[in-house]
C-alpha cells in the first residue's frame, strides 16, 4: 500500500486514546518496567510471508511487522523478544500482560476497539477468497452450499458472509454482524476454523474445504499453481499495533507509527517486504 493511502487511513481512523507526540518514551511504571527488563515483548505470527515469518532453521523472524517491532524497541533502547501468536491467542497474551505489543495482522474493528488499544494503521488490505481452479468456483455466488476455511479468531468469515448477503447470494435474515459466530453459521455457507494458515491450505488441497478466505496479502503465499483468487475483494482490513486497553504504551507506539507513516519509513518497509 502506498504512503498516500496510509496517510489517508490515518485521517479517517478512529483514535482510541489521546495521541501525544512524545520526543521520548513517557515516564510511566509500565514503560519503566520494559526499560528495567531491557526487553520489549512482542507477539507476531510465524508463517505470514511479508509480514512475519520465522525461519525454521535459524529461528529468525523477518517481515514488515518484525521490522516495526524492532524499530519500537530501538526507540526505547531495549532488545526485542518475539513470541509466536495466532489469531486466537494474540489478544489473550496482551490481556495477561505476557506481551507488551502485538503486531500480527490484527485488523482494527469497532468491536475490538472496546477491548484493546490500536495504533494508527500501518497497512491496509482487503479480504479475498482463494480456490482450486479445478473446483469450478468462479465467484462468491458459487460458494453457496460450500465449506470455507478461515483462521480461528479472525473476522474473515463475517466479512465473507456479509459480502454474500450484500450480493444477494444468501438472504442473511439471521445475520448478526456484531455477534457473528462462524462455528454455528449454516445459512448458505459453512465455515471450518483452523489454528494456522498452512493447515487451511492443506485442507483446500485435500478438498476438505472448497475455499480459503483471509486477507489477500496473507493469501498471496498460498496462491500456488492450480489456484486462483475469486474476483471479489471486500471489507478493507486496517492493521494496527495492539496494546493493553488504557496502557501508557499505547499513545507512545501510536506516535511512532504515525511518524513513520509520514516520513516514508513504512512505505520503504512495505516495499522491501514485497507488500506494495
Amino acid at each position: 500500500m502506498k504512503l498516500s493511502n496510509i496517510v489517508s487511513a490515518i485521517a479517517t481512523a478512529s483514535v482510541l486514546f489521546t495521541s501525544q507526540a512524545y520526543a521520548q518514551a513517557p515516564d510511566t511504571p509500565e514503560i519503566q518496567a520494559i526499560l528495567d527488563r531491557g526487553v520489549l515483548k512482542v507477539g507476531v505470527k510465524n508463517a505470514v510471508v511479508g509480514f512475519s515469518f520465522q525461519d525454521p532453521l535459524t529461528g529468525e523472524y523477518t517481515g514488515l511487522e518484525d521490522s516495526i517491532a524492532q524499530l519500537i524497541a530501538d526507540d526505547l533502547g531495549v532488545d526485542v523478544e518475539f513470541t509466536t501468536v495466532t489469531a486466537a491467542t494474540r489478544s489473550e497474551l496482551i490481556d495477561s500482560g505476557d506481551l507488551d505489543v502485538v503486531l500480527a495482522t490484527f485488523t482494527i474493528t469497532d468491536e475490538r476497539k472496546q477491548h484493546w488499544d490500536f495504533s494508527t494503521p500501518y497497512f491496509t488490505d482487503h479480504v479475498a477468497v482463494l480456490v482450486e481452479e479445478s473446483s469450478g468456483i468462479k465467484s462468491i455466488a458459487d460458494l453457496k452450499g460450500k465449506t470455507v476455511g478461515v483462521s480461528s479468531g479472525s473476522s474473515s468469515a463475517r466479512a465473507l458472509t456479509k459480502a454474500m448477503i450484500d450480493a444477494k447470494v444468501i438472504d442473511g435474515k439471521n445475520f448478526d454482524y456484531a455477534n457473528f459466530d462462524p462455528a454455528t453459521w449454516k445459512d448458505g455457507v459453512s465455515y471450518h476454523q483452523f489454528d494456522d494458515y498452512p493447515a487451511i491450505s492443506t485442507a483446500l488441497s485435500a478438498n476438505e474445504i472448497q475455499a480459503f478466505c483471509v486477507d489477500k496479502s496473507i493469501l498471496a503465499v498460498y496462491n500456488t499453481k492450480g489456484r486462483t483468487y475469486l474476483p471479489e475483494q471486500f471489507e478493507p482490513q486496517q492493521y494496527g499495533a495492539v496494546t493493553k486497553k488504557g496502557s501508557s504504551l499505547s499513545a507512545y507506539v501510536d506516535s511512532l507509527i504515525s511518524k513513520w507513516a509520514k516520513d516514508g519509513t513504512l512505505d520503504k518497509l512495505i516495499k522491501e517486504n514485497n507488500l506494495d
